[in-house]
């Protein structure tokens, strides 16, 4: 998907169309989650300190991530694909690949079908995606980068030399910054130069396992198989905040608004978890890391923040010091009805559970910010 948060928030409200749109926190402390085409232009970059962003793009829009709404048409979105092939690996909330053995013949139908999928995704979610077609994973990872955004690539073996080789050595998968400083110093910087060196001189810098990965990359070589995505092991939320949060309220409300992001992706999921998981870090970076299981497991956020309250009050020596990050995880997943239940429903948590599935129907409708827990507006 292309400039995927900053897509849907301008999906979300159109009077964001065509102004430079940075998602993320503008604080001291903050990063840039992602931004619109419009503030790259400016040089702002996903992962980029928030104070450079707003140096180099001073009249950006900033707005917060809402990784619960993005999570939602990321499923929406999954739904199409899954429609093309039985065989879909997500590789994050925004980027997926999708076998298409047995589908498509050849490059040329696999172009055809890439170019229904790019309308359907365009037509049912009005946003842009850029797909690419080729042999293999690392191919096709590369093909869809190369006309971004709304890219319709195909990149066959035999166009590997042009299309591939001038790029920088970087774009092969296992070079990151600390393996790329070594290959530079030996004048290895586009992908064509790591074929060029004797495979003795590359396996002397990077390693002989490395180096032969990276080879057969080079060659356009890639034989992993597109893997379907395993079962959910944790679901989990944590924010860093701008200015430490400070006041026992000020803890509990974030904690709150982490409880009803984690059950949301529950019930979302189809699942119930049985352990909860408390992160929580100071100023001077101490942090803790302390987790409690449930007697019943649960897609609630009432009994999952009244754990991390628990927790946070019996484990986790604070002394009124600040909290920099706060973050609220659920483990030991199953499918709901899954396993023992309670033998008589608790009159008061199907009521619970009737509001909350209810307020997702409405959030699913309208967008997350139709409907809030009222002691999580702001002030």
């Amino acid at each position: 998907m292309d400039a995927f948060y900053a897509s849907v928030e301008v999906r979300d409200d159109p009077r964001l169309a065509g102004r430079p749109l940075i998602v993320g926190h503008r604080g001291p402390r903050g990063v840039v989650a992602t931004c619109s085409y419009e503030a790259r232009r400016f040089g702002v970059r996903s992962a980029m300190p928030a104070v450079t962003a707003a140096r180099l793009c001073p009249d950006a829009v900033w707005l917060p991530s809402r990784m619960s709404r993005y999570a939602e048409v990321s499923a929406e979105i999954r739904r199409i694909l899954d429609d093309l092939s039985p065989r879909v690996e997500p590789l994050s909330i925004d980027e997926a690949f999708v076998d298409l053995t047995g589908v498509a013949a050849d490059l040329d139908a696999g172009m055809a079908i890439a170019r229904r999928l790019k309308d359907r995704i365009r037509a049912e979610q009005c946003l842009g995606a850029s797909v690419g077609v080729a042999p293999n994973k690392f191919l096709a990872k590369i093909a869809s980068d190369l006309e971004k955004p709304d890219g319709w690539t195909r990149l066959s073996r035999a166009e590997v030399p042009a299309k591939l080789w001038p790029l920088p050595v970087e774009r092969l998968w296992g070079v990151g910054p600390r393996t790329a400083q070594p290959l530079h110093a030996a004048g290895i910087d586009t992908i064509v130069a790591v074929l060029r060196v004797p495979s003795t001189q590359l396996a002397a810098i990077v390693g002989e396992r490395l180096a032969t990965h990276l080879r057969a990359l080079a060659r356009g070589e890639d034989d992993r198989p597109v893997e379907l995505e395993r079962e959910a092991q944790s679901i989990s939320e944590e924010r860093t905040y701008g200015e430490d949060l400070q006041g026992a309220d000020a803890i509990d409300r974030e904690l709150l608004a982490r409880a009803e992001g984690v059950a949301r992706q529950l019930r979302r999921e189809g699942l119930v978890a049985r352990t909860v998981r408390l992160k929580v870090r100071t100023a001077d970076y101490t942090t803790w890391i302390r987790a409690h299981t449930l007697a019943e497991p649960t897609d609630l956020a009432e009994p999952l923040l009244a754990a991390a309250r628990e927790i946070l009050r019996v484990r986790v020596p604070l002394r009124d010091r600040g909290v920099r990050l706060l973050g609220l995880g659920v483990s030991n997943l199953e499918p709901v009805r899954h396993g023992q239940v309670a033998l008589f429903d608790d009159a008061g948590t199907d009521r619970v559970r009737r509001a909350a599935r209810a307020a997702d129907r409405v959030r699913e409708k309208h967008g997350d910010r139709a409907l809030t827990r009222a002691r999580l507006l702001k002030e």
